[in-house]
């Protein structure tokens, strides 16, 4: 398994990344013990989650059980420094933990508070605000974006103040580095900034939707990543399954994400299956396995730190793990870019 350096971090993390947001839900906490074994057995040393996981569904009642699920894990293998963990602070993108209060040095600290606890452990590798206080275009929210009525002045006063409580954190030991998440071009370079005029810790990361239907990072934060030493951590690499095929053809398979979550958080549309059609078409062209092309193609972008991968299934996972190791010819990405270019933005 290849490792990369995060941003300007120490940290060395596994260019796939074990996503854990099943876990407590579509996921058994046994399975899930299972597959951080499995996953670092097979070379993967990097697992993220949330405060505000489980998800398919969301719910109050669940929120942080993927944590306490890790936790407990570390517990009983007592061994902490083999495994990178990555875990987020939730903000306005979801109600489900602090009714969507805004991220800032209270919430943080109620959140590291409780993360480390559920973790079981003193720090946390990585520790990423899930949303900006300001609002996201992320998750179907593009279509209607319109940044015209922000407050500047207080967006940076805003990144300043968590910027500063954050790296006091950093200090105090309880976080090793920080990372953003749903975030833009010009919100990742006013942390950079002002990160840059104060002496505070830099962010090394954003966490960002990325895949073969979801190719937004290719332009100005791919950018970003390459001038500035930001990594992307890509996650929903499948599409929310979706470039797997298994719902094509009017299929919803019992216990699958879609059953669960109906539209796919608006990926599931005539557009995204008639592209993912075409993707199909290209996998059985060169006889590749659809899942192992579409987390193929992720990791050929220079800027990508990790792609954050989950199986709901053991299964699932040993399916995937098996094809890690492929990689896509210039054949294989030219096609891939023709497809890309009929349905640029099909979700």
């Amino acid at each position: 398994m290849k490792l990369n350096k995060l941003g300007n971090s120490e940290l060395q993390v596994s260019s796939y990344c074990l996503g854990s947001m099943t876990w407590g839900e579509a996921t058994s906490e046994n399975d899930g013990h299972w597959q951080l074994d499995f996953s670092l057995d097979n070379g993967i040393n990097f697992v993220d989650t949330a405060e505000m996981y489980p998800t398919n569904p969301l719910r109050k009642e669940t929120a942080g059980d993927t944590e306490k699920i890790i936790g407990n894990w570390l517990r009983k293998r007592k061994k902490r420094d083999d495994i990178i963990i990555a875990t987020k602070v939730v903000g306005i993108g979801n109600k489900t933990v602090r009714e969507g209060k805004p991220i800032n040095e209270h919430t943080i600290e109620e959140a590291l508070t409780k993360s480390l606890k559920r973790l079981n452990t003193d720090y946390v590798d990585l520790y990423q605000l899930h949303w900006p206080n300001r609002g996201s275009y992320h998750f179907r929210q593009n279509w209607a974006y319109n940044p015209s009525n922000q407050n500047t002045k207080k967006i940076k006063q805003d990144i300043f103040d968590i910027l500063n409580f954050l790296s006091k954190k950093v200090k105090e030991g309880k976080i090793r580095n920080i990372g953003l998440s749903n975030e833009t071009a010009w919100g990742t370079m006013q942390f950079i900034k002002i990160a840059n005029e104060n002496n505070f810790d830099h962010v090394v990361s954003i966490q960002n939707e990325y895949s073969l239907l979801c190719r937004f990072y290719d332009t100005d934060l791919a950018e970003v990543s390459h001038n500035e030493n930001i990594s992307l951590l890509s996650y929903s690499p499948l599409a929310a399954g979706l470039l797997s095929g298994k719902y094509q053809d009017g299929k919803v398979p019992e216990k699958s994400r879609l059953k669960a979550t109906p539209g796919l958080m608006g990926r599931f549309n005539p557009r995204s299956l008639l592209a993912v059609a075409n993707y199909l078409n290209i996998a059985k062209k060169y006889q590749l396995n659809p899942v192992h092309m579409a987390l193929a193609f992720c990791d050929t972008k220079p800027f990508m730190g990790s792609t954050i991968f989950g199986a709901t299934t053991n299964e699932q996972l040993k399916t995937i793990i098996n094809g890690l190791d492929v990689e896509l010819s210039d054949e294989v990405l030219r096609d891939l870019d023709k497809v890309h270019r009929e349905f640029p933005f099909p979700i």
